[in-house]
């Protein structure tokens, strides 16, 4: 059942689920109480009280980029791993036998890829375009066709002055914020005492995803004057002197971040580990105690890691794999716009030669 329905059918009023819940349903899943499912908010409640840390709220102490995905890269590099940008997956290959395990990655351009095994750590709705025909039937894979990820927006807007903020996440009950920070205030790469910088999760996004940078960051200042009456003035033109002037601001769209979570979804959710043998699975999507969040995507890579981990100490044949191909061709348009996240648009066809060795594997394996 939804939060809304759990709370009615025990006499809670609705005014409750508006003062309270609505903050918390947005903030656990960027959807609305008449639409998030309980079991997701009873788990979130059972976290908090039982785990000594459940309810502490951290930041990085800069930018993702230089201190969270740059320290990711230098330590996979160092031991050896390669990381690669704008080199898109645009088909999953698998092998023409009964089995139907990946022998390799079509990449932009052509190119090919092959390993022992394969993680695929994609959001589920960009996994559900790439999933081989060959996959559908499978149970694991048709349940899948179930979830589906949710848009949200992120929006940060710089003032020329300090606002009346505090130094901690600011659970909104705004009809378009979400959570709210000052991360000059929260956040030691942001940090000023004459400047105030307000990171804002604009959520439930759906409406708002295809619109333009500027009519989302209009709406937001609606919104921010309600909540900063004294300080803020959506229209505020920058002649009056004690109001708050924005320098700038900036808009970062996901179109499908974390799986929806509604009533009955939680069957739909994969192990990481599928009937493919080499092929496994990471993101909050799967199982795992935590969700549809961040800690719940990271939690999700250690399992999938331990499952290869143990299907590789079990005495097993390895599926054929295909050669690797360089690029045949350029693929310059077929690049990731800068503040979105990237979004299959269709399966690729397969090469001529590719499919020629995929036949050639079903006669040796």
């Amino acid at each position: 059942v939804t939060v809304q329905e759990w709370m009615r059918a025990r006499g809670v009023p609705d005014r409750v689920t508006d003062e309270v819940f609505v903050a918390m349903s947005k903030a656990l899943n960027f959807i609305d109480p008449d639409t998030l499912s309980m079991q997701c908010v009873l788990i979130a409640l059972n976290r908090f009280l039982q785990e000594t840390d459940g309810s502490k709220i951290a930041f990085l102490d800069g930018s993702p980029t230089e201190r969270l995905c740059e320290p990711l890269r230098e330590y996979i590099e160092s031991r050896g791993g390669m990381i690669r940008t704008n080199a898109p997956v645009k088909r999953i290959l698998v092998n023409p036998n009964d089995d139907n395990t990946v022998a390799g990655l079509l990449l932009k351009g052509g190119e090919v890829v092959s390993a022992d095994s394969y993680v695929s750590a994609m959001p589920v709705d960009a996994f559900k375009k790439l999933c081989p025909n060959e996959w559908n039937s499978l149970p694991v894979f048709q349940k899948l066709k179930g979830l589906v990820g949710v848009p949200v927006i992120n929006i940060h807007v710089w003032f020329d002055r300090k606002l009346s903020t505090v130094d901690n996440l600011i659970f909104s009950r705004s009809d378009l914020l979400s959570v709210y920070a000052d991360m000059s205030e929260t956040c030691r790469g942001y940090q000023s005492d004459t400047q105030s910088m307000l990171e804002m999760v604009f959520a439930p996004a759906k409406e708002w995803i295809g619109k333009s940078d500027q009519d989302i960051f209009e709406a937001t200042m609606k919104e921010l004057e309600r909540l900063f009456p004294e300080e803020i003035k959506a229209d505020n033109d920058g002649s009056s002197s004690s109001l708050a002037k924005v320098t700038k601001f900036t808009c970062v769209k996901t179109p499908t971040s974390v799986y929806e979570t509604l009533p009955g979804c939680e069957a739909m959710r994969p192990t990481q580990e599928t009937p493919i043998s080499n092929f496994f699975m990471a993101g909050d999507y799967t199982k795992q105690k935590y969700l549809a969040s961040m800690e719940g995507a990271i939690l999700s890579g250690r399992l999938a890691a331990t499952r290869i981990a143990e299907r590789a100490t079990n005495k097993h044949t390895r599926p054929a794999k295909l050669t690797p191909r360089p690029p045949t061709q350029d693929n310059d348009d077929d690049i990731t716009p800068d503040r979105m996240l990237y979004t299959v648009k269709k399966m690729a066809d397969i090469p001529n030669e590719v499919l020629v060795e995929l036949e050639s594997l079903s006669t040796t394996t």
